[in-house]
C-alpha cells in the first residue's frame, strides 16, 4: 500500500467530506480535497495544475478552494481561485494554513485537514455567503493521484 491509502481510513475521508459540506452550507465557496504521494514539480504548481483538472476552475463565481497534500513529501498548499484573489487580502490563507499546521505537526492529519476546512468555510462566508439558489458545483469526494 502506498501511503496515500495509508494516510486515512475510510471512515476519516467520511468525516472529512461531512466537513466539507458542513463548511459549505454557509458559502457558496467550493471546498476540495486532494491527495497525492509526491509531486515531481513545485507543490504550488502541482496544486495549480490538480485544481484545473478538477474543474475547480469552472465555478460560478470563481471561488474554489483547494486543499492539496503530497502525503510523503509532507508538503500542503491551499489554493484559491481568481474570484477569492479579487477580493480578500494577500494573506488571506495564512489563518488557515496555521490550523491545518498546527495539528499536521502533532500527527493528526484528518483533524488538520477538517480544521483547515471549517476555517477556509468560515472565511469564504464572509466574501461569498450562501444564496438561495446556489447549488453545489463540485463533488465534495476526496480525490486522490
Amino acid at each position: 500500500m502506498s501511503k496515500v491509502e495509508d494516510f486515512l481510513t475510510a471512515e476519516e475521508e467520511q468525516e472529512i467530506v461531512q466537513a466539507i459540506v458542513e463548511a459549505e452550507k454557509n458559502t457558496s465557496g467550493e471546498i476540495r480535497v486532494h491527495l497525492e504521494a509526491h509531486s515531481e514539480i513545485e507543490h504550488f504548481k502541482r496544486a495549480q495544475e490538480v485544481f484545473h483538472f478538477l474543474k475547480m476552475d469552472n465555478t460560478k463565481e470563481e471561488n474554489g478552494v483547494l486543499i492539496y497534500v503530497a502525503v510523503n513529501d509532507k508538503k500542503f498548499v491551499i489554493y484559491g481561485d481568481k474570484g477569492i484573489d479579487k477580493v480578500v487580502p494577500d494573506n488571506f490563507w495564512d489563518t488557515t494554513k496555521d490550523t491545518i499546521q498546527a495539528q499536521f505537526v502533532q500527527g493528526n492529519f484528518k483533524q488538520g485537514i477538517i480544521d483547515g476546512i471549517l476555517k477556509a468555510g468560515f472565511e469564504l462566508e464572509k466574501h461569498f455567503p450562501w444564496q438561495h439558489n446556489d447549488t453545489n458545483e463540485l463533488s465534495n469526494e476526496v480525490s486522490k493521484g
